[in-house]
């Protein structure tokens, strides 16, 4: 296993492993990597939004709709940013009763900004999380919608129809099934 010269290079477990290499281990590694997801941030430097704070045009049909029943879009916005473990329905229904109660949503949506800030390293705008939602509910609920359209995600169809779309294409190594069984 080890050379009787001491001067000669280690080949087995002392040897530092070879820059650019896995070292040898014996189990298999996924040589699978995927592109940069939405899962995860690029960056650590906070960056712009991709989109304006009054840029609600940009997706008519968002804003149309974020306009006349806002809970619908915090819902969705809500599924995304808590990676699936809140539904889209049980936080729309939450912001619609905060919202019936005490006539600001804003109280519970304010929050969502800061962890879509937090998770996708994005710029705090002049007025904090909280004042751009009580003032602009509306648009800033459209701006984190494109924002998330922008990180790669469709809002539309939730947490899980996101990873079941990255997943889609990706194999899992699973053990071949054998037709028939053993035989005599």
């Amino acid at each position: 296993m080890y050379s009787s010269n001491p001067s000669a290079p280690q080949k087995y477990a002392d040897a530092p492993p070879t820059y650019g290499q896995a070292p040898v281990t014996g189990i298999p590694v996924n040589t699978y990597q995927p592109q940069a997801a939405p899962f995860q941030v690029q960056s650590s430097a906070p960056v712009p939004w991709s989109t304006g704070l009054c840029d609600c045009c940009d997706d008519v049909g968002n804003c149309c709709i974020t306009c006349w029943c806002p809970c619908i879009t915090f819902g969705q916005i809500a599924e995304i940013v808590d990676r699936g473990t809140t539904s889209c329905v049980a936080s729309g229904a939450l912001y619609a009763l905060i919202t019936w109660l005490t006539g600001c949503g804003c109280l519970y949506s304010c929050f969502y900004r800061s962890k879509i800030r937090r998770q996708y390293a994005l710029q705090e705008g002049s007025c904090g999380d909280c004042m751009v939602h009580c003032c602009c509910e509306q648009c800033a609920l459209c701006q984190e919608y494109r924002e998330l359209k922008h990180q790669g995600f469709d809002v539309s169809i939730g947490w899980q129809g996101n990873v079941e779309q990255r997943t889609q294409g990706v194999m899992t190594a699973t053990a071949p099934v054998i037709q028939g069984g053993m035989n005599r």
